[in-house]
């Protein structure tokens, strides 16, 4: 399984941090060893002063290809889930000063909770419009639209396959709104992902 992660796909939260609007997709990766499955706890590590919440959609890739064209790109999302990109904000600040790749900022364990469910495509009115939230301690943080993406998800499936091969079960977090902050221990993150069926709590973190 891969993981592919996308950077300042929201207009909002690239000016929030003060980075430029992309042009193009911003794509790094995480290794597996970043999920954090299960609602299991997530203990904040001694390497890290100031580690951000950033909460994404995140699509379960449903089958293998290369080089997908836009009419088929749909076909490869399998389903729709929710999850957190845990971001070593301090760590981060500083490889980008001295130039550097971001790994340990983005990728360390247990970097990207992850909520169980999965939704299938029949399951959302508008793959292009679906909404989510993040709750800390009860208040929501966050509020993103998909069809506030710079790049839609047919383009990150296009865009990624030229460079890697899609693998059935691949992930895919499409990148995250405005309201990004800092965690401490003892908050709770909780997600929800609003379906067909109604809002769904899609994961519930705390913070150890």
């Amino acid at each position: 399984m891969k993981i592919f992660c996308i950077g300042r796909n929201y207009a909002a939260h690239a000016a929030e941090l003060g980075n430029d609007r992309p042009t193009e997709p911003m794509v790094f990766m995480k290794p597996p060893t970043a999920i954090l499955p299960n609602n299991k706890p997530f203990y904040y590590p001694d390497y890290s002063q100031n580690i951000h919440f950033e909460t994404e959609l995140v699509v379960k890739i449903a089958k293998n290809g290369r080089h997908v064209q836009p009419e088929f790109a749909l076909d490869y999302v399998g389903a729709i889930g929710l999850g957190l990109d845990l971001t070593a904000r301090d760590l981060q600040d500083k490889l980008k000063a001295n130039g550097h790749p971001w790994e340990i900022a983005k990728g360390f364990d247990n970097s990207a909770p992850l909520g169980t469910d999965f939704f299938p495509p029949q399951d959302f009115d508008d793959l292009n419009d679906i909404t989510f939230r993040l709750e800390k301690n009860g208040q929501q943080v966050q509020h993103g639209q998909s069809h506030l993406m710079l790049f839609p998800l047919t383009e990150l499936i296009c865009y990624i396959s030229q460079f890697f091969r899609l693998q059935k079960g691949d992930l895919v977090f499409t990148g995250t709104p405005a309201g990004v902050g800092p965690i401490q221990r003892g908050d709770e993150l909780v997600g929800f992902l609003q379906t067909k069926l109604g809002e769904q709590e899609m994961f519930r973190t705390r913070v150890r």
